[in-house]
């Protein structure tokens, strides 16, 4: 054999060698050691997969469009979230994954400020939702509140509406509590909520020690006029979790949205020793609207003791109280609205 051939040949072995161990390097089955590795791969793929398929969704209780109880199937670990309800947004934020949100209705309240800015979608408000500013933004999950249940079917053919509310009955704080919960179980952070709700508790049951047997008027102001509150919605705390006896208005009689326009005269008829306002024009910023104290520091309300004990309280995050009830920050800042004035 001539020295060219020889050299040819132990060439073509190197090269035989090299292909070899390529092909045992990528998981090829040319020996048993190849066979052995490309079996660990498979099986840790394998793994990856069930995991994606067992997180890949949650089921969450919700209401729907006619405020009924329902199951929904949202994604697990939303990366993409659209927001029209601040309460959700408070609760998103303090659970630490409000860098998910990509777009939310416009808000004044000061410590949602963060989310208002060039990098985030506007999507209208929390009573009108912009449609086509919510689709640009393809969100994974939308978060409603209860002023745009008549849009959820319409929301719905964008994304998984996730449509959350307070409930006079259970309370705000295990309304807030609740809500925290099934919006962390989407993230697998549930071991959170306990430590965000830690010291509520204490707290209102402080108040309740305050309240006993102490009566109360509850109502808001708008256009001029002061609309009295039952227990059955906003405010609705102030009677039902803190304990003033509430005798502005009849259990059965809705109050729910807006109250029920009272004359000063019924206050003084009534004679509550407390008084609790809450600024529904400061709320929602209406142009030109009288402040509450000038309304309710008329003659009538003068000659009441609530006004002479200087017990007409009001409520100072009015913002909150009317658009924002049930995120955390906001409990916060109502109770502080309550511990300022009776505890201090």
């Amino acid at each position: 054999m001539n020295m060219k051939k020889m050299l040819s040949l132990a060439l073509a072995g190197v090269m035989t060698l090299s292909l070899m161990a390529c092909s045992a390097q990528n998981g090829g089955d040319s020996s048993e050691d190849t066979s052995s590795l490309g079996g660990s791969v498979s099986s840790q793929t394998d793994n990856e997969t069930q995991n994606n398929e067992i997180s890949e969704s949650v089921t969450i209780t919700i209401l729907n469009a006619n405020k009924e109880t329902a199951e929904l199937e949202v994604p697990y670990d939303p990366q993409r979230i659209a927001i029209l309800d601040m309460a959700s947004l408070d609760i998103l934020n303090a659970l630490g994954v409000g860098d998910r949100v990509v777009g939310t209705a416009d808000t004044s309240l000061e410590y949602l400020q963060d989310y208002i800015n060039d990098d985030i979608a506007n999507l209208g408000t929390i009573k009108e939702a912009d449609l086509e500013a919510v689709m640009a933004c393809e969100p994974d999950v939308i978060f409603i509140g209860g002023r745009l249940a008549s849009s959820y079917d319409a929301l719905s053919e964008i994304a998984p509406v996730v449509y959350l509310s307070t409930d006079a009955e259970l309370g705000v704080a295990e309304s807030v509590r609740q809500n925290a919960t099934t919006i962390a179980s989407m993230f697998g952070l549930e071991d959170k909520v306990d430590e965000l709700m830690a010291d509520f508790d204490a707290r209102i049951t402080a108040l309740s020690e305050f309240a006993t047997d102490k009566t109360a008027i509850v109502g808001l102001v708008t256009s001029g006029s002061y609309n009295v509150l039952g227990n059955d919605g906003r405010c609705s705390m102030i009677g039902r979790e803190i304990g003033f006896t509430n005798i502005g208005l009849d259990a059965n009689i809705d109050t729910s949205t807006h109250g029920n326009e009272a004359s000063f005269e019924f206050i003084v008829e009534k004679a509550p020793e407390y008084i609790f306002v809450m600024d529904r024009d400061a709320a929602i910023g209406t142009d030109g609207a009288k402040l509450a104290q000038e309304i309710m520091e008329n003659e009538l309300v003068m000659e009441t003791d609530a006004y002479k004990n200087g017990n007409i309280v009001y409520l100072a995050h009015p913002t909150v109280w009317y658009t924002a009830e049930g995120g955390i920050t906001a409990l916060d800042l109502m109770l502080q609205d309550l511990e300022s004035e009776l505890l201090n």
